[in-house]
């Protein structure tokens, strides 16, 4: 990620940014009702709403956000609701400071800011942290038809196919009016992931 963008990004945080709503969206909730607790990882977690509502439910919680600012606040919002959660200052497309294996992975509208190499690292790093039946939960939006700024394409999403089946998508529209979708991927059962390779 560029300088600028990184720059970008900090500076919102000493405001309100817009992705910020504070409220765990229905799609995590229902995530939760149906999944036994587990170790989870919300890449992207911003100042913690998501992985303090995991923590509420019996998740052991780490969230990465490479903005300092808004880990410090996700700190003093688990300590006020009374949650343990590992927070760590990290790259998304890096994960230096992350190891083991996760039940779960959130990543709410951060995948889709990342550029054609930073998600094919980004990806690499999610195959690491997965084990066969790992759930990969996420959020991001489409780019706009002149193909500019941020956003998904559906070659972006073909990279996850390697090692990962979809099995549930459900697309709308975001609050800026562009096209969305949440995306439910299970990692696939090690014999799967040796007949891919072998082709």
């Amino acid at each position: 990620m560029s300088w600028f963008k990184h720059l970008h990004f900090k500076l919102l945080y000493f405001r309100k940014p817009p992705w910020d709503t504070q409220v765990s969206p229905p799609e995590l909730m229902e995530f939760i009702a149906q999944y036994p607790p587990g170790r989870a990882l919300d890449l992207g977690c911003g100042t913690g709403t998501n992985v303090i509502s995991l923590a509420q439910h019996g998740w052991r919680v780490t969230g990465v956000d490479y903005v300092g600012r808004a880990l410090r606040q996700a700190k003093k919002k688990a300590q006020l609701a009374g949650v343990l959660a590992d927070f760590q200052v990290d790259d998304v497309t890096k994960l230096k400071h992350i190891s083991g294996v996760f039940d779960m992975i959130l990543d709410i509208g951060c995948f889709h800011s990342l550029d054609t190499d930073e998600k094919r690292a980004y990806i690499h790093n999610l195959e690491r942290l997965t084990t066969p039946g790992s759930i990969y939960l996420m959020y991001g939006f489409f780019r706009e038809a002149d193909g500019k700024g941020p956003g998904l394409r559906n070659s972006d999403l073909s990279g996850f196919e390697i090692s990962f089946d979809q099995v549930k998508r459900e697309e709308g529209v975001d609050r800026g009016q562009r096209p969305s979708v949440w995306l439910t991927y299970k990692r696939k059962p090690i014999d799967n992931l040796d007949q891919g390779t072998s082709k």
